[in-house]
C-alpha cells in the first residue's frame, strides 16, 4: 500500500476516496479510526489515504485532478445594484 493523499481531515479524506472508488480502484483509509483520539494524538493530519503499490500512478492521476487545494470560487454580484437601484435591506 502506498500514501497517494495525506488529508487534512476525515471530510477530505471521503471526497477523495470516493473519487478513487468512482475510477474503479481499490482504496484503504489509514488512521481513520483515530480521528478525535485523546492524549498525543493529534486532531488532524492522522488520515491518508492508501492504494495499492500497483494502482498508485493511476490514484495519483486522479487526486491530480481533483480541485483539493484551489480556493473556492467567489460568488457573482447579482444584486439590484446594477440597473442603478442601490437600495440594500435593514
Amino acid at each position: 500500500m502506498k500514501v497517494v493523499y495525506e488529508a487534512a481531515s476525515l471530510i477530505d479524506a471521503y471526497l477523495v476516496k470516493h473519487a478513487l472508488e468512482d475510477a474503479g480502484l481499490p482504496v484503504f483509509l489509514r488512521g481513520e479510526n483515530l480521528v478525535g483520539g485523546m492524549g498525543e494524538l493529534p486532531l488532524f493530519g492522522v488520515v491518508a489515504v492508501c492504494v495499492p503499490d500497483s494502482v498508485w500512478p493511476e490514484a495519483s492521476e486522479v487526486v491530480a485532478g481533483l480541485p483539493l487545494s484551489e480556493p473556492p470560487v467567489a460568488a457573482t454580484d447579482d444584486d439590484d445594484t446594477a440597473d442603478g437601484n442601490d437600495w440594500v435591506p435593514a
